[in-house]
């Protein structure tokens, strides 16, 4: 198992998003004006000031007081994608995404988050689900379980659903992301399900998983670390599953594959199933 991180590297990367949340995200909370909004890769696909500053303030942070470490963000790599090999290569890499779910965000849906992975040759070690809205998160670490923590310093450890009957499951998958043939294949195994939806935002869809309140979550074919790392932990760490459709093992290296992350073994087995051709 990969060397864990230190409690003051903990404390570090805490402190460094939450100062970020309260300096660069939530001022800009509903309060965006059309010029601090942008487009990516297509209409869907928005980056707003608060990413670009939160990820700057983060990153600057984490630098100043781990030099070991790689930093690298969504929005870096956004910039400059030959960086996403590094994620995957590092002996320690720092992964940022600012504001996940930023078209929520822009649209003033208080469903978005932060989250930051470590990894260690492309394994995570240490996890964060930060809800700016609510000052509260996820945290996770081999061997160490999950835990829900508070502001106010209230701490819950969590486990994943055992649920495995396809009728009494709840998940999320991002279809926007499939192609159309892909699409209409998934959608024809919704009714055999409680409810599949989505919430446009990774950091809240791991979140419900890892707390037990959802059975499972589909990634798109693109596998981005900034997106997974953090999430990925969080439900293996609270005793669920995590891995690629083919079966392989969770890592950031890969660049291709769908990512089934389910709250147990059975009902992993039972969602690789029916969704393999998604492999």
């Amino acid at each position: 198992m990969p060397d864990p991180i230190l409690p003051a590297q903990r404390d570090l990367l805490l402190a460094a998003v939450r100062e970020a949340a309260r300096d660069r995200i939530m001022p800009r909370f509903r309060a965006l004006e059309a010029a601090d909004i942008s487009t990516k890769s297509g209409p869907a696909d928005l980056v707003t000031l608060a990413d670009t500053e939160a990820e700057a303030q983060i990153s600057a942070a984490v630098r100043a007081a781990w030099s070991d470490a790689v930093v690298l963000g969504e929005e870096s790599v956004s910039a400059d994608p030959s960086l996403r090999d590094r994620m995957g290569a590092a002996e320690t890499c720092v992964v940022i995404d600012p504001v996940d779910g930023t078209w929520n965000f822009a649209k003033g849906l208080a469903v978005f988050g932060v989250l930051v992975a470590v990894l260690r040759r492309g394994e995570p070690v240490w996890g964060l689900l930060y809800d700016p809205v609510m000052d509260d998160w996820i945290e996770a670490a081999p061997g160490q379980g999950t835990r829900f923590e508070t502001a106010a310093g209230r701490v819950s450890p969590l486990a994943t659903s055992r649920e495995a009957n396809a009728e009494r499951l709840t998940g999320y998958m991002p279809l926007g992301l499939f192609d159309r043939v892909s699409r209409e294949r998934i959608v024809r195994e919704f009714p055999d399900f409680l409810r599949i939806t989505g919430l446009r935002c990774a950091a809240h869809e791991y979140r419900m998983v890892a707390q037990g309140h959802a059975e499972f979550c589909l990634s798109g074919p693109i596998p981005h670390p900034w997106d997974h790392a953090a999430g990925v932990l969080a439900v293996e760490s609270a005793g669920g599953v995590a891995r690629f459709l083919d079966g392989e093992p969770y890592q950031a290296r890969r660049t291709q594959g769908v990512i089934l992350s389910a709250g147990s073994e059975a009902a992993w087995d039972e969602l690789a199933r029916r969704f393999a051709f998604l492999a």
